[in-house]
């Protein structure tokens, strides 16, 4: 099956490698996205879209279902780490530390379990010992990570930004807070129903605002035609609507940041790893 594998990626790459002669040279000035492309965007982006951020523009008006299918594949790649990794076994051996003298318990009855607190406090076989200044550091500093995050994603539209890097900043928060004190602290903090959850309602929201212009007489993906539902500027609509697709990109990015990364670290198992 190995062979089978390695076989089929290498015919598959060598594939690949083969189509490439056909690309123009890198950095070409003569090559089509240079000569046609490019030009048109920048000359009629801003009338076009209402967007003055080009980049924005193209990514979620021009390219809109690239970008879609896109936080797709984000979406599918947490819930593939969920369904490959997760570890649904209940027989589980437990491991506390008592806080004051630094005594480790191994409860292996997997009924019987601590109160954790001031007295005990969770850990794992790797566990290593927290650090109140890492600790004090992080729980000041994340705040203000998620605040930055949400800023990147409102202005996403207007200025460098948008969804998938606010999501990233906003998942590497719930990262930060797992590294800086456990793993379980996160997970009993949000449980990963809730990033399940949130990673499908922001693939939802992308496609639900993409749909609900066809019934008002556009395309898919036409923001132009949500006019009536939002009130406001009439000529700043596509940009809203490219606003509340941020937003959904931003929601499953950040989600799927997180099912990754728990799923990753602890091999599945939620109350073990970093």
């Amino acid at each position: 099956m190995k062979l089978l594998g390695f076989i089929v990626v290498s015919l598959a790459g060598a594939l690949l490698l083969y189509g490439t002669q056909d690309f123009p040279a890198w950095g070409d000035p003569q090559s089509p996205a240079s000569v046609h492309l490019s030009n048109d965007y920048i000359e009629k982006a801003v009338d076009q879209t209402q967007v003055p951020n080009l980049v924005t523009a193209v990514l979620a008006d021009y390219r809109g279902f690239d970008t879609m299918f896109e936080t797709a594949v984000i979406f599918c790649a947490g819930l593939a780490c969920f369904l490959l990794l997760r570890d649904f076994s209940k027989k589980r051996e437990r491991y506390y530390r008592h806080v004051s003298t630094g005594v480790i318990l191994h409860v292996k009855n997997q009924e019987k379990k601590l109160t954790v607190g001031n007295e005990f406090e969770y850990m794992d076989k790797d566990w290593v010992p927290s650090d109140l200044i890492i600790k004090t550091i992080c729980r000041i500093l994340i705040p203000f990570i998620q605040i930055y995050a949400l800023y990147v994603v409102a202005h996403g539209d207007f200025s460098p930004g948008g969804g998938f890097q606010g999501g990233v900043i906003f998942g590497a928060s719930f990262i930060l807070m797992a590294i800086s004190y456990n793993l379980k602290t996160l997970v009993n903090r949000i449980k990963e129903k809730v990033f399940g959850i949130f990673a499908a309602v922001g693939v939802l929201i992308y496609v639900g605002i993409a749909a609900l212009c066809m019934p008002m007489g556009g395309n898919f993906l036409d923001y132009s035609k949500l006019a009536p539902l939002i009130p406001g500027d009439p000529g700043h609509i596509r940009a809203l609507g490219m606003l509340g697709v941020e937003i959904g990109v931003g929601i499953a990015v950040t989600a799927a940041m997180a099912i990754i990364y728990i799923n990753i670290v602890s091999e599945g198992r939620h109350d073990e790893g970093l």
